[in-house]
């Protein structure tokens, strides 16, 4: 049975599951004897380092159980941008290719994106990045056409955070292998809300968030399938395989591995499904009540299932949910300076700058109740009523 979440009582409904999820209860009762008890250096020889050293082999075999890898194939680090930059920074840099080429889609997390444009302007990388559909999604086509002899890493999202689109993995890392590049895949967004295996997705590297899990921030960790060569971002001690020096934080490492955990059994039990019925029916008392004005943004199946990017017609995102004040949830649209942008992920599916501006990401997770559906419908309803 899941526990009530007490930082969920008497606040807002809950529907930026995208943004952060709450901890677990479960998952901090599992962490805490590490944060006073269990104070030992995993690496000591010593009896303090015992009980770390097997918490921390656990976490990992935890992690491992959950994506279909081996445990010796997972590196903690310290969050989901640290295992994008381990493994797009230490693919290009342990490559032997003269200007090494790198390929990703122009949605990618700011983790990818960044880095990319790091390697860029450092290491005098070149790098393609990929258009998408009206639907978000790159075509194993224009992948292909893409590589070169001198591409030795293709990085591409198994989830689109805003709108939740899903990529053809297998497809992509299927052409990616075969012209013998490394194939990265982003899935912090995938990453127990639906069923995912590195071996049958033939990825080579693949990063998990914490606070997308509902462990903590400040948690990640990188597949990295044997074989595959890196070099680090950090030096030092020779943690984690030699690919991630520092005294591992034994904490948050169990709390990753028993939110894994925790995520294996509901994928088992079946809860995304809960959960895409909770995020279909929001969906029905929104259009319904506003017909004709309510536009889906992002495929309308082959999407995570939790999560709805909407644009009503007349309606600014933010006006929205400023107008909703007993909802937390997050708009298409980053403010600077008081001027709100659209979304580049919208703008790069093809929405016009209207519609771009009045997406609303509505993110639905473990907590998410009927109740919070009927309110959410209600705020947003007459909240658009009002523009």
């Amino acid at each position: 049975m899941i526990p009530a979440h007490p930082g969920l009582r008497g606040g807002p409904v809950y529907l930026d599951y995208n943004a952060t999820t709450p901890v677990d209860p479960r998952v901090v009762d599992a962490m805490l004897p590490h944060l006073g008890h269990y104070f030992g250096n995993p690496s000591s020889s010593h009896s303090y380092g015992d009980q770390p050293r097997r918490a921390l082999d656990q976490a990992r075999t935890q992690v491992a159980a959950l994506i279909g890898a081996q445990p010796d194939e997972i590196v903690f680090t310290g969050s989901g941008s640290e295992a994008d930059n381990l493994a797009l920074r230490g693919a290009v840099l342990s490559s032997k290719v003269d200007r090494p080429h790198v390929i990703t889609q122009v949605t990618e997390h700011p983790a990818v994106l960044e880095t990319c444009r790091a390697l860029e302007r450092l290491h005098g990388t070149e790098v393609t990045y990929l258009p998408v559909d009206g639907d978000g999604l790159v075509a194993p086509a224009v992948l292909a056409a893409a590589l070169t002899e001198r591409t030795v890493l293709v990085s591409v999202m198994a989830a689109n955070n805003e709108t939740g689109a899903l990529q053809s993995i297998s497809e992509l890392a299927r052409i990616t292998r075969a012209h013998g590049a490394l194939f990265h895949c982003d899935a912090a967004q995938a990453a127990g809300k639906i069923p995912l295996g590195v071996r049958e997705w033939g990825v080579d590297l693949l990063t998990v968030v914490g606070h997308k899990l509902y462990a903590p921030k400040g948690i990640g960790a990188l597949y990295v399938r044997q074989g595959a060569a890196l070099e680090p971002l950090l030096y030092g001690g020779g943690q984690e395989g030699g690919l991630r020096a520092g005294t591992e934080n034994v904490a948050l490492a169990v709390a990753l591995g028993t939110a894994a955990e925790l995520a294996t059994e509901e994928l088992a039990d079946g809860a995304p499904g809960r959960i895409a019925g909770l995020r279909d029916s929001l969906h029905r008392r929104l259009a319904d009540a506003l017909p004709g004005r309510v536009h889906l943004n992002g495929p309308d199946t082959g999407r995570l299932p939790n999560t709805l990017n909407v644009s009503i017609d007349g309606t600014l995102g933010h006006e929205l949910l400023a107008a909703a004040p007993g909802l937390a949830a997050s708009t298409g649209s980053a403010c600077h300076s008081g001027a709100h942008t659209p979304s580049p992920v919208l703008t790069a599916m093809g929405l016009d700058a209207d519609r771009a501006l009045g997406a609303l990401r509505l993110s639905l997770g473990r907590w998410s109740t009927t109740g919070d559906i009927e309110t959410a419908a209600t705020a947003l309803l007459k909240a658009a009523a009002a523009q």
